[in-house]
């Protein structure tokens, strides 16, 4: 995983916090457990990928304390429904939840810095509670605020993200936006994994990039966004550092013939087109409603 940071505190230290698959703030931001390997977030280093006249910003993305973020929405989402934020499941304050566990409605009271469009930090959101996180067959985590979308845009001029509704496509033109590093890499979609596994973790039908994609801790929870539509496709979580076989920052690929394929520095994502369904009329996840197939507890 892109390990996750430890906290600005650390950050100039650049100590991972131990986290195996995502892309937190250490070696890959915060990911996978490990050191971190990159310089300190500041203003100076916040990049935009340019798409043709378009530019990928960082307005609607966000700076955990050890991790990357972004707030979203589905199409049927409301002005007036409390916001939410996605990021990596490896990347909750409670700790990496285990292989089959799933967090839900959890009480939290944990801050995000909102970026706008050039990188700056604008204002500070807070959770009201974890609404949904696992690490069991994909690795997110989604948190519901206290502040709804109009209060956010009334306050700061900023839209949420939206995530798409499709399967990603091979070939896709894509940047990762990190909110914790103020910086975005991009790159295309280079396929699908059947199975990703890391330690004690596997995912199903994860994203992989092509190599110009080099993500770092901290970038863990990063939204992966559709160049062409501006839409989040993926959240970005981990990456092989070291050329090892299914250890903790060292995912390998299964294929659905239990072949195992190592790709020592080429990092990965997960997709988010499968929570929209689990997300109903006031921005509550119902894991029974038609089309979910996110894991349940």
């Amino acid at each position: 995983m892109r390990k996750p940071l430890v906290g600005a505190l650390f950050a100039v230290l650049l100590l991972g916090a131990g986290i195996a698959p995502a892309t937190a703030a250490t070696s890959h931001d915060a990911a996978a457990p490990g050191t971190v390997k990159a310089a300190a977030p500041s203003s100076t280093t916040a990049v935009r990928a340019e798409v043709g006249a378009k530019a990928i910003g960082f307005a609607g993305t966000v700076a955990l304390s050890n991790c990357s973020g972004s707030v979203v929405r589905t199409p049927g989402s409301q002005p007036n429904d409390p916001a939410l934020v996605l990021s990596n499941g490896h990347c909750m304050e409670s700790g990496f939840p285990g292989p089959g566990v799933v967090v839900r409605d959890q009480p939290s009271t944990r801050s995000f810095t909102l970026l706008n469009s050039a990188g700056s930090g604008v204002g500070t959101l807070r959770a009201s509670k974890i609404a949904y996180g696992t690490m069991t067959d994909t690795d997110i985590s989604v948190y519901q605020l206290t502040s709804t979308y109009a209060q956010i845009e009334s306050s700061y001029g900023i839209k949420a993200l939206e995530l798409n509704t499709a399967h990603p496509v091979q070939g896709t033109a894509i940047t990762v936006v990190s909110g914790y590093w103020k910086r975005t890499y991009s790159c295309n979609i280079d396929g699908f994994v059947y199975r990703l596994k890391e330690g004690s973790w596997t995912w199903k039908d994860s994203v992989r990039y092509t190599s110009a994609c080099q993500t770092i801790g901290g970038t863990s929870g990063s939204p992966v966004i559709d160049n062409a539509t501006g839409k989040v496709v993926a959240v970005n979580n981990t990456g092989n550092e070291d050329g090892q076989r299914c250890t903790e920052n060292n995912p390998c690929e299964v294929d659905a013939s239990g072949k195992v394929t190592v790709r020592q520095g080429i990092n990965y994502a997960q997709e988010t087109y499968g929570i929209v369904p689990c997300i109903v009329a006031g921005n509550k996840f119902d894991l029974n409603a038609a089309g979910c197939t996110l894991p349940k507890p």
